[in-house]
């Protein structure tokens, strides 16, 4: 190994999109990336629990980011838009630790992998669990609570689906706030 660089973190998830790209997923170990990052095997291990984690662990968990959003939200929201605007915390919070290209790139290697979208699906449901008990502690009965944060998981999803894919030219917060102006006009 070469002589200390910083940002181990992100060199190591760098590392890891490109070899999950190349290698796919499954044949990629946690030794390669940490090879390939110019990192020891212990120093991968000290950031992450495995592999897996490196596609989805950041800063802040996105359950976390969206509830912080909502317990933010104006006092005279709606349900809908406390969630909305959690949902649109979690997206300028994501775009200032990855970038579209990135984003784009772990969605490519989510979507190949079985097991990886399973964790996925895992994922959207821990935050949609948590935004209905976000809105709950702000006094939205459990009913629309429910339907409020199912809906601010659809729009997220549209969202940053509609922004790795390139289909829009938006930001991320920019492409929530579209999806979900167009789940207001369904009504």
């Amino acid at each position: 190994m070469s002589r200390w660089e910083p940002d181990a973190r992100g060199r190591m998830v760098a590392a890891a999109l490109e070899l999950f790209a190349v290698q796919g997923y499954d044949r990629t170990t946690a030794g390669d990336i940490a090879a390939r990052a110019g990192v020891t095997e212990r120093t991968f291990f000290r950031h992450f629990a495995d592999k897996r984690e490196v596609l989805f662990s950041g800063p802040g968990s996105l359950d976390e980011m969206v509830t912080q959003g909502i317990a933010a939200a104006d006092e005279d929201a709606g349900p809908l838009q406390m969630v909305i605007a959690g949902v649109r915390q979690a997206a300028v919070e994501l775009v200032e630790v990855r970038t579209r290209e990135q984003a784009a790139e772990r969605a490519r290697i989510v979507e190949a992998t079985p097991a990886l979208r399973e964790r996925e699906l895992l994922k959207m449901a821990t935050m949609t669990a948590a935004a209905q008990a976000a809105l709950m502690e702000r006094g939205v009965a459990e009913l629309s609570a429910g339907l409020a944060a199912h809906s601010g998981a659809a729009v997220f999803q549209t969202a940053f689906s509609r922004w790795v894919s390139g289909e829009t030219d938006l930001d991320l917060p920019e492409s929530v706030d579209e999806a979900a102006a167009a789940l207001r006009d369904l009504c």
